[in-house]
């Protein structure tokens, strides 16, 4: 028997097109807009490196992995490490897809290594993150997901959803 944690699943429905919501993924400028000034960087092609990086700290490296399948404007998978401990990769899978005038977005946190260190760093991270995401894309303004965390008395060093 492993210790392996299931899989996390994330859904939410955001008022704008496949495409916005791909770039606010994909684009550095845009993700630190949402992301507490963190940012995705990558030409995002399958078999690219990929990083997740604090704009605000001279862009300290949180999150690295690969592009293990990407189709813009529907389907992007990555593999998802801390860069101090890439032996605990796990796997992030993002789906977008149509929903009337609306957009479904499912992000899927899985493959974790037994004992996985990052399975309980994703937890609060992705909803905060992904609630943020949403009300950028809606209202043009993100959640303050650095003080959300610290008010919740969270570490907020980018591994949570980073």
């Amino acid at each position: 028997m492993t210790n392996a944690r299931p899989d996390f699943v994330y859904t939410t429905y955001i008022k704008t097109t496949p495409e916005k919501l791909w770039g606010a993924i994909t684009n550095p400028e845009f993700s630190r807009q949402y992301w507490g000034g963190h940012e995705n960087v990558s030409d995002w092609k399958k078999g690219s490196d990929w990083k997740h990086a604090d704009s605000k700290k001279g862009g300290d490296v949180r999150i690295i992995g690969k592009v293990l399948e990407s189709n813009p404007p529907k389907r992007l998978v990555l593999t998802w490490a801390d860069p101090s401990d890439t032996a605990d990769e796990s796997r992030v899978t993002f789906e977008i897809d149509n929903a009337g005038d609306m957009v479904r977005l499912n992000v899927i946190h899985g493959s974790f290594k037994p004992g996985s260190i990052m399975a309980d760093k994703v937890v609060l991270g992705w909803p905060l993150v992904l609630s943020s995401l949403k009300s950028f894309l809606e209202t043009g303004k993100a959640i303050d997901v650095m003080g959300v965390k610290a008010a919740l008395n969270q570490s907020c060093d980018g591994e949570a959803a980073a």
